[in-house]
């Protein structure tokens, strides 16, 4: 929810206003779909990166706002907790160099903004949830200033009626209760964006949701939270129950939760937007000046503010979204699996792993989802944020497979068949690719690192869960710096 809101009371009369709003939206948009002019050109890519904040003892360093006020940069914002930040690189096409465009992009951006947290005696880091938080760190006070964070709080809670229980059983088990959302703030994740036409909307969300599993194995990089060994993307698991809205008597009924999966092939990005619309009750009834239906009479392209600030409060893993650039609308699929880091050069692989995929899987001649029950592919998600790279996932006919066969076999040749019909440099392409084979082939990625190396300190060094993860990230964040692929780091 990147709006900013200025008030946090909403009566009933708002609230009906709103609702009438979205569908009024909703009903546009339907209209659009059929007789529009969607922006439809080369298929632009987009990144957005959370980061962390660290002190100089790896723990989490409540200063975005200070950091923001020394960068003066627009790429950058502030995100849920004092320890976020938020970059939002430049759109690009990622034929060509364009994937070099990006590193070189990312690594100055990062690197500034490393540059000037230093001059507080802090430094940025690249990580899914920073494994020396806790409970103390994620609370209503450590919100960043903005007042959205705290409007959402008050509305997610007050939905809730309740306190939000957090049970997560992995390596380990955590339990625990919080009155806010503010340990949501711990789950930072990287989001890749793909610009497609109306037409084929609905096969890059289906491709996006049928990898979602096997980007989660190859990209895990969130094995702790709160000094307990969890899931190898434990942000998952947090993510889905610290922004929950429902009461126990909701779950039991089966009403669908805010972050959502999905429970469907689609056949058209209406699907997605409809849906949000029938199962989610408003969190923000905000309303704009705008009516779109005369928006569009007068031959104008409407914001449809309500529809995209509800889609906004509901946290799809694959998300749809409708924008406006240079006065033309267009469409976009937001994926939002992968946790952020380790390093850029991860990032980028991570990246052209996903975008050659979906796009050779959108045009093969049998689209995988038509071989693959929608209930696998979630379950196949939900078993990679559990094992990481260890995983076994079903894919067509293979049955049941380790990810690291299945992607080294099967799914990188496809990706770098995409990557080429998106003419993207056969150099880049085979680098970046390579750097995900050699993760499968030494069966180390992020979250394996980070466990191995906080291992090693306890058994070698002696040093309790504590100090050997404070150790463990600051040894992270320096292996970062030097941008090499987290497979080839040493773990003692």
């Amino acid at each position: 929810m990147g709006k900013d809101v200025a008030s946090s009371s909403f009566s009933r009369d708002d609230l009906v206003r709103y609702r009438r709003k979205v569908r009024r939206c909703l009903d546009v948009f339907a209209l659009m779909l059929s007789d529009f002019r969607f922006d439809t050109g080369r298929p632009m890519t987009g990144l957005e990166i959370e980061l962390n904040l660290i002190d100089a003892d790896a723990g989490p360093a409540m200063l975005n706002a200070e950091v923001l006020d020394q960068l003066a940069d627009p790429t950058f914002q502030t995100e849920l907790g004092q320890f976020n930040l938020e970059l939002n690189a430049r759109p690009r096409l990622i034929e060509g160099d364009g994937l070099d465009q990006y590193d070189e992009v990312l690594r100055d951006s990062i690197g500034r903004a490393d540059e000037r947290a230093r001059k507080l005696d802090a430094n940025v880091i690249l990580i899914g949830i920073l494994p020396t938080l806790t409970p103390r760190h994620t609370v209503l006070d450590n919100l960043s200033t903005n007042p959205r964070y705290r409007i959402l709080n008050e509305q997610i809670v007050n939905a809730r009626g309740d306190e939000t229980r957090i049970d997560i059983r992995g390596a380990e088990r955590l339990q625990l209760s919080t009155d806010s959302i503010a340990p949501e703030s711990a789950c930072t994740s990287v989001q890749f964006h793909l610009q497609v036409a109306p037409d084929s909307f609905a096969s890059y969300w289906n491709a996006s949701q049928a990898v979602a599993g096997v980007q989660l194995a190859v990209g895990a990089n969130s094995p702790f939270l709160y000094g307990r060994q969890l899931w190898a993307e434990t942000r998952i698991a947090l993510f889905e129950q610290a922004t929950d809205t429902r009461p126990d008597e909701l779950k039991s009924q089966g009403v669908r939760p805010r972050v959502w999966f999905g429970e469907r092939w689609i056949t058209s990005i209406f699907d997605l937007f409809e849906e949000n619309v029938r199962y989610f009750a408003p969190l923000l009834p905000i309303c704009s000046d705008e009516d779109p239906v005369e928006v569009v009479r007068a031959g104008g392209v409407p914001q449809l503010a309500e529809l995209r600030l509800h889609n906004g409060t509901v946290y799809r893993w694959n998300r749809p979204v409708y924008d406006i650039m240079g006065g033309r609308p267009h469409l976009r699929v937001e994926n939002r699996v992968l946790p952020a880091g380790p390093t850029v050069t991860d990032l980028l692989a991570n990246a052209a792993f996903y975008f050659g995929l979906v796009r050779e899987l959108v045009e093969a001649d049998r689209p995988v989802w038509t071989q693959l029950t929608f209930s696998a592919a979630e379950e196949n998600f939900h078993a990679a944020a559990r094992a990481g790279i260890e995983a076994s996932l079903f894919w067509p006919r293979r049955g049941e497979v380790r990810a690291t066969t299945l992607v080294r076999d099967l799914l990188l040749p496809m990706a770098a068949n995409g990557l080429d019909k998106f003419g993207v440099d056969a150099a880049i392409r085979n680098r970046l690719l390579g750097v995900v084979e050699q993760r499968c082939a030494t069966g180390r990625n992020g979250a394996v690192w980070q466990v191995e190396a906080v291992q090693a300190a306890q058994r070698n060094r002696r040093l309790d869960r504590r100090a050997a993860l404070h150790e463990m990230v600051q040894r992270y964040a320096g292996y970062a710096r030097t941008n090499e692929p987290v497979h080839t780091w040493p773990v003692d």
